[in-house]
């Protein structure tokens, strides 16, 4: 530690690192001190000079004389103090909450923003920004974000909240950190100073909300900014959030599933943010996420998104592939034949102009998927979106069911639904920027056959699963859709294998005659995945078939009874 002086108060300054390597500056928020960065800067100082310091009023470093000293004119000197003290031509800096609303204002001033490389904003809007949102945003929106913001209309009565932070406030805060970000107190962080900073903090608010919320500050930024959003954090509204890249000309907004303590809840996301946007900054390429953060008017809806497609190589899986390619997604095309997948492949680049690869797996074995999911990673990346699609079907009375055919189609249809989500969504999770699995049912999950014992027990078992892996997924912000198509003229019929009584000819006569296209399908998917949809039935007997199940299970327990008889085969797509 060292001092650092600042007009009337000493700062309290912390470096890790060799400062031959880049900077980084991480100014804490209210009412927290440098070591709210504990975990974000171990992780970044084996390859960055890592500079961190208490604000005046917080932790070690001293608090000013006058009240009004806390305005933002003090907090930019203060900045301006530090990195004098670094004593290098640029700096990369990120702020979280009031150390966010510090880093907008002062990246306007002369003298510090030809000085900062970059910024990084997370937990808190500039407040110039912000009274541009409340002037000019959604009635809805700005009222929104008013009912998130009640503590700072408490925060200006005199005397009690400063009684309040000396009595029950410090055990609300942690208690508050606990039960809404899983973050548990730790050494260091809340501070043994918590109470005396926010009482000190409090001024912070008094002296700078009113002007600047009232229209003061030029909201135009020319430093390249990354806004990392927080999506459960209660204080700070999407709304307002999206209304900052106006501000802004180079500017990447990601966003992770988190609380407003996400370097204390997800420090090993938050740091590769930061590190990955300093060293794009500094001119490294950029990786998948970030090149896919940058926000550029008209661009397409799955630009920069991975998407991997099992059963890729024809019918559902093929129609979805090309798809999300031609929403400008790079497509992994997976199938058992890998001649089909890399027809598949080879159709995006040369109709699309795509980008596509083709791999061959088999969904069923597990030791065939544990490494087809690595070699995606290491290959590619972790995937943004997955469509567990690769299925099969056996069509015949429960009785010609050998236990080789039920274990064939549970293996594929169920099992391999199993490992795909198992394996990716733990990709997704371990990266911390969301994503979408999507897995592709039946009507049959919902509508009893006699001649698909199987196939429709495979694919109820799919939406149940589908079902509790959302209810799991969702605080991690991987979305969960199960598609329930309807009849669909796809050459699953011609892939069935039949017991007993030959339905082959009618099966094949009946999809091909419904004429509805798997392309109609994929249009489903893909606005499942936009929408984040949770059951979709597909086309005119999905939809229908899913309503009666849910009002009336037993008609479709007596409609069940007319299925499979000859001229009217009952598979699903």
């Amino acid at each position: 530690m060292r001092w650092v002086e600042s007009g009337d108060v000493r700062l309290a300054v912390f470096e890790e690192g060799d400062p031959a390597d880049p900077t980084i500056l991480l100014v804490h928020g209210y009412p927290d001190t440098h070591r709210v960065w504990d975990e974000v800067a171990r992780r970044l100082s084996d390859r960055f000079h890592v500079v961190r310091y208490d604000v005046r009023g917080a932790g070690r470093s001293t608090a000013p004389h006058d009240h009004d000293h806390y305005d933002f004119d003090h907090l930019a000197a203060d900045l301006a103090a530090v990195l004098d003290a670094i004593g290098k031509p640029a700096v990369h800096l990120v702020g979280h909450d009031w150390g966010s609303l510090q880093g907008w204002d002062a990246v306007t001033r002369p003298g510090i923003r030809d000085r900062v490389a970059s910024f990084t904003s997370f937990g808190g809007p500039g407040l110039a920004q912000a009274a541009q949102f409340a002037r000019h945003g959604r009635r809805r929106d700005v009222a929104g974000q008013l009912a998130r913001s009640w503590y700072i209309g408490a925060f200006h009565v005199p005397v009690l909240p400063e009684l309040a932070w000396s009595t029950f406030m410090p055990g609300m805060l942690k208690r508050t950190m606990r039960n809404n970000d899983g973050v548990r107190p730790r050494p260091g962080h809340p501070a043994d100073t918590l109470a005396k900073d926010a009482r000190n903090g409090l001024w912070l608010y008094r002296r700078n909300m009113a002007g600047r919320l009232h229209g003061g500050g030029d909201p135009n930024v020319g430093v390249p900014v990354q806004l990392i959003e927080a999506a459960r954090d209660p204080f700070v509204s999407p709304a307002l959030l999206s209304s900052l890249e106006q501000w802004a000309p180079r500017f990447w907004h990601r966003r992770i599933a988190a609380g407003h303590w996400a370097q204390r809840s997800h420090p090993d996301v938050v740091a590769r943010m930061i590190a990955e946007f300093a060293d794009h900054v500094d001119g490294g390429e950029p990786s998948r996420t970030l090149r896919r953060a940058r926000v550029e008017e008209g661009r397409r809806a799955f630009a920069e998104r991975l998407v991997v497609v099992t059963g890729a190589g024809s019918g559902i899986g093929r129609a979805t592939a090309r798809a999300f390619a031609a929403h400008g997604a790079e497509v992994v095309c997976a199938d058992l034949d890998l001649d089909a997948a890399t027809r598949a492949a080879d159709g995006i680049e040369k109709d699309l102009g795509g980008t596509a690869h083709a791999v061959q797996v088999d969904v069923a074995d597990a030791d065939q998927m544990e490494a087809f999911a690595r070699n995606i990673r290491t290959s590619y990346g972790v995937p943004d979106i997955v469509v567990n699609n690769a299925g099969i079907a056996v069509a015949g009375p429960f009785l010609d069911h050998s236990l080789d055919d039920w274990r064939r189609t549970l293996d594929v249809n169920l099992w391999g639904v199993i490992h795909g989500c198992r394996l990716f969504a733990a990709q997704m999770a371990e990266r911390g920027e969301g994503g979408h699995i999507v897995n592709i049912a039946s009507l049959a999950a919902f509508a009893p056959s006699r001649v698909l014992p199987a196939y429709s027990t495979s694919k109820a078992a799919v939406k149940m699963l589908s079902d509790c892996l959302r209810a799991e997924l969702a605080g991690q912000g991987i979305g969960v859709s199960v598609v329930c198509p309807g009849f669909v003229s796809t050459p699953i019929a011609q892939h069935a294998t039949y017991v007993g009584p030959d339905l082959r000819e009618d099966a094949e006569r009946g999809l091909a005659r419904r004429g509805y296209p798997p392309e109609r399908v994929a249009a489903h998917i893909l606005r499942a995945v936009h929408r984040d949809q949770a059951v979709v039935p597909v086309n005119a007997e999905g939809k229908i078939g899913y309503l009666l199940s849910r009002i009336s299970p037993g008609a479709m327990r007596r409609l069940a009874r007319l299925t499979g008889a000859p001229g009217n085969p009952h598979i699903g797509r």
